[in-house]
């Protein structure tokens, strides 16, 4: 089981700690609820130092980027940041990630802990642009500080303007007396806030400050269960539960993400292309509980007359709208906002309406 750099720290704070995708991490130190709260109203600090990180550099970065993901990464400016994904061959996807600019010849790629070796392994097998790759992902440790209050309490720990920042952007600043911190205007929670990436070495400086910055804004820890219950208020897709090696970006309402441009060639583009202009058989819809019950992930999606149709891929209490909410496959025919669905909880057939997501409008 690896470690972050903050583990330790993660222990004696008194939190809870579990096996996720390879890592020792904390899933709550207070409680979910509070934790949940603190990001909506005030600022909380995740450890996502698990997250994987690779360099692609060369004259030739932007050909095999291009080639392995759905977005159009052309359209990239420096210090701009790209939600992305990367097919696989298949007609599904091999992870999610984020694409950073640092410059024509300089990006990085985030992305998700338990594919790291997967998503390595499938862009070195494609890299017939012969661009330099770098796996850098047990070198840097990342800090997830989110919540409204999240960029006026890092203001202090910089000397560059950092409040203004538009969502999706970078910029690499002297952060807490380092160097060189990549300050993103990123996050997983809907919330607001930053993301930040540094050398290993600087975690235990880094953490200290961040956490005597945000004392005046009500800071905490938290962990990865609020970290769920927040991505799913607002629609994200976890990879493993709503999207995974089978399901194709088209049917998990990711065309935005999919770019079709005559200059674009990427992995899939036929079968995607296809998709979109045929339409699909099934598609990734939120929808929230009608009758009294929690749906879980892997539950089965039934119709009116108890037939199997779908499954739910994600599924909470949600703490911010006090309800019972999820995502899941159904057919197309019923993904429109308005539709009847029925989940099946225990035995019983439990109705669920089909809703425009995000669930929270903030």
């Amino acid at each position: 089981m690896k470690k972050t750099a903050f583990c330790a720290l993660h222990e004696q704070m008194g939190a809870k700690m579990v096996p996720f995708a390879g890592f020792y991490m904390p899933v709550q130190y207070e409680g979910l609820l509070i934790e949940h709260e603190t990001v909506r109203k005030a600022v909380g600090v995740f450890d996502v130092s698990h997250m994987g990180e690779i360099w692609v550099k060369g004259p030739h970065a932007l050909d095999l980027i291009q080639w392995v993901t759905t977005n159009d990464a052309s359209v990239l400016v420096d210090g701009k940041v790209q939600y992305s994904c990367f097919p696989n061959g298949k007609g599904g996807i091999v992870d999610d990630l984020l694409v950073y600019r640092i410059n024509s010849e300089t990006y990085l790629l985030v992305v998700n802990a338990s594919n790291i070796e997967k998503d390595w392994n499938w862009i070195v097998s494609q890299n017939k642009f012969n661009a330099t790759l770098y796996n850098a992902s047990d070198e840097i440790s990342q800090l997830a500080i989110q919540g409204p209050l999240a960029l006026q309490a890092m203001q202090k720990l910089t000397d560059t303007t950092v409040t203004d920042m538009e969502y999706y952007t970078f910029k690499k600043v002297t952060f807490a007396g380092v160097k060189d911190v990549i300050f993103a205007t990123t996050g997983y929670t809907g919330a607001g806030g930053c993301e930040i990436y540094f050398a290993n070495e600087d975690a235990d400086k880094i953490w200290k400050a961040v956490f005597e910055a945000g004392a005046e804004f009500g800071i905490k820890p938290i962990g990865l269960g609020a970290r769920d219950t927040l991505r799913l208020e607002m629609g994200y897709c976890l990879y493993g539960n709503d999207i995974d090696d089978t399901t194709s970006p088209i049917k998990a309402g990711l065309g935005w993400i999919t770019k079709f441009t005559d200059e674009k060639t990427f992995i899939d583009k036929d079968v995607l292309l296809a998709q979109k202009k045929e339409g699909v058989s099934s598609r990734l819809v939120g929808f929230e509980m009608i009758d009294r019950g929690i749906p879980r992930h892997g539950y089965e999606i039934v119709d009116d007359e108890n037939a199997p149709i779908g499954l739910v891929t994600s599924g909470t209490q949600s703490p911010s709208l006090n309800k019972a909410i999820g995502m899941g496959y159904v057919p197309t025919y019923l993904s429109k906002p308005g539709s009847e669905i029925f989940i099946s909880i225990r035995g019983k057939k439990l109705l669920a309406n089909v809703v425009k997501l995000p669930f929270y409008k903030g």
